[in-house]
């Protein structure tokens, strides 16, 4: 996209080469701490009425919660360190960088004006979704048994977001919209230019088929006997002088000139 190019050539030093490894390792530190003081989780969310009496660190610290509590932090750290690798190899540090921090507005804008309260669950569904878009096929093991591509898993939640979409409130609606706003900005487009690709060669496909013989539809009929390819494989048709169809047992006999005219 020629806007991100600009930004590139223009902000490219604001990049964080090694983003998604810095939110690892410290989602992994405090991780540590919440298991030492489970109180301390409380001082790092994003809550907009602490943020508005002062506690302005809550816009950047709810990033490196864990989802987690148990044992699954680790796969779940290595997971995110996994699509995180990914991305910053299709994108480069600063496309991802700008793609994680319009993440960061998003959810942040979720919850002061729709009072979700998403913490950084959808910022990092939302670096799955893109992950998905470059590498369709690759394969995950899930349990480290069940072979799975990463679309399938992405089209499985979709299929849940897309259901708690339509079953909640509008205020949920809009909070999600805004939790997305960086695949929208970064893949809308492209997604717009398939759809209305996709359209446009279904629509020729059908016009085509429209006007393409049906299967069941005869291609040669005698103008006598009326029988076809299809009544008889064996038969052989011709077009006659005259201009019509006939199979060979009724093709006109052509016309000879009379030899017994005298001067």
């Amino acid at each position: 996209m020629a806007w991100l190019n600009k930004l590139e050539r223009r902000f490219g030093f604001l990049a964080v080469p090694g983003l998604t490894r810095i939110v690892v390792g410290l989602t992994a530190l405090v991780w540590g701490l919440i298991w030492l003081n489970p109180d301390f989780r409380f001082a790092l969310d994003l809550d907009p009425a602490r943020i508005l009496h002062g506690e302005v660190w809550r816009l950047i610290t709810y990033i490196f919660l864990p989802q987690t509590l148990s044992l699954w932090v680790i796969l779940a750290l290595w997971f995110l360190w996994f699509i995180g690798e990914g991305l910053e190899r299709a994108w480069g540090p600063f496309r991802l960088t700008l793609y994680f921090f319009v993440g960061m507005i998003g959810t942040t804008a979720a919850a002061f004006f729709f009072g979700a309260r998403f913490s950084n669950g959808m910022l990092i569904a939302s670096l799955f979704f893109a992950f998905a878009r470059f590498y369709p096929d690759e394969v995950i093991y899930i349990l480290f048994i069940l072979p799975v591509k990463i679309k399938w898993l992405a089209w499985v939640f979709a299929a849940f977001l897309l259901l708690g979409f339509v079953l909640n409130s509008n205020s949920y609606r809009a909070a999600l919209i805004a939790a997305f706003a960086n695949y929208f900005i970064f893949f809308g487009p492209e997604i717009f230019r398939q759809a209305t690709h996709r359209h446009e060669v279904s629509t020729r496909r059908r016009g085509f088929d429209a006007h393409s013989r049906n299967a069941d539809e005869a291609l040669h009929r005698c103008a006598v006997c009326g029988a076809t390819e299809l009544t008889d494989p064996n038969l052989d048709f011709r077009v006659a002088r005259d201009g019509e169809e006939y199979c060979i047992g009724h093709l006109p006999k052509p016309q000879t000139a009379s030899s017994g005219n005298s001067l």
